[in-house]
């Protein structure tokens, strides 16, 4: 009984802190306050980026005085297509409001702020508040891929702006906060049923535990895979506004297939779409994602 009343109060506690994704129409849990979200989000970038400079992973462009040469043609790249996207966001929040959508908008308010960091691993981030770290290990796989990492890897930075577009997404979005709130939840849950198991041998109980735990994981994954797809959708969206060419989005996700290949555990066990299903969803959004691109852009070559 003591766990059918928990559970029943988790399920109201879910239901009330409900808001809607204005992006997608997708409802999420979200118990944290804008502030909160992204003075956490600043704490992570700075303890983050401290932690890459003590494993030996320079910060490019960290100070003024020390930026020249290739560092600083390429943090200078990464912050001029960063601009675009985060003005296309502005946009794209106040043309949502326009249409009737009511949320609080935050593009123009977060302290956008990115750094590149020299590392070989393939990595990218935004972290709320509009905090953006760029690994260099991404640039040959988002450049020219002849294993590489060369300034001719910006020379076209349209696949390092689907990159830029999809971890704004996230941002935008708030899946961190969501992350956050359904962990506390999970956690609010745990307690729920382990008080109603006090009765109970240890095996029985171990085994509700077990089952709870694994219901909880698959929750937690079904939910990271909906945030990668509609953090790719915000991406292109932000891509088209920003005139960033959207054909490159399947191509590049093609290649990182290519590169995981046998590598990626099956999508149901991840946290993250197969890349496959990414280049699939990609080209079914593409149609309108071209047409929007040349009212806006003028004709694709």
């Amino acid at each position: 009984m003591i766990i059918i009343i928990g559970l029943v109060g988790l399920f109201i506690y879910w239901q009330m802190n409900q808001t809607e994704v204005p992006f997608s129409g997708r409802k999420q849990l979200n118990t944290m306050s804008l502030q909160d979200e992204v003075t956490l989000g600043q704490q992570s970038y700075v303890q983050i980026l401290q932690q890459e400079q003590q494993q030996g992973n320079p910060v490019l462009c960290a100070t003024e005085a020390a930026c020249a040469g290739a560092e600083q043609t390429l943090t200078q790249e990464v912050r001029a297509i960063g601009a675009r996207l985060q003005a296309a966001a502005i946009e794209l929040e106040a043309d949502l409001q326009s249409q009737g959508y009511t949320f609080t908008p935050v593009a123009d308010q977060f302290d956008w702020t990115y750094y590149v960091v020299q590392s070989d691993t393939p990595n990218a981030f935004c972290l709320p508040g509009g905090y953006v770290a760029i690994y260099t290990g991404i640039l040959d796989i988002t450049g020219n891929g002849d294993g590489q990492v060369t300034l001719d890897d910006i020379s076209d930075p349209d696949k390092l702006a689907v990159v830029m577009g999809h971890e704004i997404g996230h941002a935008l979005a708030h899946h961190g906060a969501e992350r956050m709130s359904q962990q506390k939840v999970m956690q609010m849950g745990q307690l729920a049923v382990g008080a109603g198991l006090s009765d109970m041998d240890a095996g029985q109980q171990r085994a509700i535990m077990q089952a709870f735990g694994v219901a909880a994981q698959g929750t937690v994954l079904s939910f990271s895979r909906a945030h990668e797809t509609e953090a790719d959708k915000i991406g292109l969206d932000l891509l088209v506004r920003a005139c960033y060419d959207p054909r490159e989005a399947p191509e590049l996700w093609e290649r990182m297939g290519k590169l995981n290949e046998g590598q990626s555990p099956p999508e149901w066990m991840s946290t993250h779409p197969a890349s496959q299903t990414r280049a699939e969803n990609f080209r079914v959004w593409m149609p309108d994602a071209i047409a929007e691109y040349e009212r806006r852009c003028g004709p694709l070559k």
